[in-house]
């Protein structure tokens, strides 16, 4: 039996891990999000995509080299003869093409391609900040979550206390039944909001999952993050940086700089292509055909009418270029709005959480004195139950204004273009 016994212990022990996975540092998850985050991998790909089209534009630059064999057989009339002869031809033909001058066509399309690329790099940037800031709204939500289960775990704890008391005093016939009923009552809503802030948690896990581009946490705790105290930066310097720092904005410009590089390949349509070719290659009635035969030329190109389509083209890329110049006035907006938006945040939450910390100090204070009259027999169910109410509400404010103010300064380094 005590082998048997001594066996499972050992078992037992080879089942459980030997060290529990650390803490999940804010830190942790930035990382983790920046490397493998799949949005992030589409824009980069996006931005893959964007370089080979700007080698795509470049590539007109350069002269086409093509190679061509043919074989022919069968009967034609030959105009010069007047009859119907027998025709059996092999050719062999390099043909090189290379335009030599297109009055900015190929160029304008460089220039699209080039400014398309920085405006990709410029979605990297937006996706990374955009990342940031939903890893660490969510990290802060999941630590408030947290706290909000252990603040409500304390008044199921207190509670359970005054039923338990509330018994005493009835079965002693001090107090009536209606402190039972009323406690009991009491310790029940306190286990819903309990079963309720534990709901809130998972969920903030699942989203803290996702923003990191996982599937799940697994068992991870998260780490508190060390409090720093940042000076608040001055609210017209913030604005200053975010017009100059944004990469929304940087985007716009390449993409403005498109759209004239666009108009300028629309402007060049109505003017002519010219292009130099050469061929040089081997013809014969038999196989393979010994006959040396080439050619060279220039062509140019002029186009007359094309159904209005390149004054359409006109049209389109200039109605483009005003979008794009309407798109970036209305952004310079929202950026001035969300960086005094974001600025007032963090005032605001600062603020409250001076308040909220002597808020919870007073509060816990009469949740002592209330309980502790209760327990003498002095106080009565209906003054506990305020003060316990009163110490959670002010507890929940407390991690309120503290979620606030790491998400306002969040939202200000996301407003100011920081990751």
């Amino acid at each position: 039996m005590k082998l048997l016994t001594l066996c499972l212990f050992v078992l037992l022990l080879s089942t459980r891990p030997l060290h529990a996975a650390p803490p999940l540092t804010l830190e942790e998850a930035l990382t983790t999000a920046l490397k493998s985050h799949p949005q992030l991998i589409e824009a980069k790909e996006n931005l893959h995509g964007a370089e080979a089209r700007t080698g795509l534009a470049l590539a007109n630059y350069y002269p086409q080299i093509s190679i061509a064999a043919d074989w022919g057989k069968g009967r034609a009339f030959l105009a010069p003869l007047g009859k119907i002869m027998k025709s059996d031809e092999n050719s062999d033909t390099l043909y090189l093409n290379q335009t030599i001058y297109d009055f900015g066509r190929t160029a304008g399309a460089a220039e699209a391609a080039r400014s398309n690329r920085a405006a990709a790099t410029a979605a990297v940037s937006i996706t990374r900040q955009d990342i940031t800031f939903r890893v660490r709204a969510a990290y802060y939500l999941l630590l408030a979550a947290e706290k909000q289960v252990a603040a409500t775990r304390e008044t199921v704890s207190a509670r359970e206390d005054i039923y338990r008391q509330a018994q005493e005093f009835f079965n002693q016939g001090i107090r009536a039944k209606v402190d039972v009923a009323r406690a009991e009552a009491n310790l029940f809503s306190a286990k819903t909001a309990l079963i309720r802030a534990k709901n809130n948690r998972e969920i903030a896990r699942v989203e803290l999952a996702n923003a990191m581009g996982m599937a799940s946490l697994g068992d991870r705790s998260l780490a508190e993050p060390f409090p720093v105290e940042t000076p608040l930066p001055d609210q017209g310097q913030a604005q200053q940086d975010a017009v100059r720092n944004r990469a929304e904005l940087q985007q716009l410009s390449a993409l403005r700089s498109a759209a004239s590089a666009n108009l300028k390949t629309a402007k060049a349509s109505y003017l002519p292509i010219l292009s130099g070719t050469a061929t040089i290659g081997y013809a014969d009635r038999d196989f393979p055909p010994g006959g040396n035969v080439w050619g060279v030329g220039l062509n140019l190109t002029m186009p007359l009418f094309s159904g209005f389509s390149s004054v359409e083209q006109v049209r389109e890329a200039n109605a483009n270029i005003n979008a794009i110049e309407a798109r970036n006035s209305n952004l310079r907006l929202q950026i001035i709005e969300e960086v005094e938006s974001a600025w007032l945040g963090v005032s605001d939450a600062s603020a409250r959480m001076a308040s909220t910390e002597k808020e919870v100090a007073a509060a816990s204070e009469n949740q002592a004195l209330a309980e502790g009259r209760y327990h003498e027999g002095v106080g009565n169910i209906i003054e506990v139950t305020d003060a316990q109410s009163q110490a959670l509400d002010a507890r929940t404010a407390r991690i309120q204004a503290g979620y606030d103010y790491y998400i306002a300064g969040a939202r200000l380094d996301r407003a100011v273009g920081k990751e």
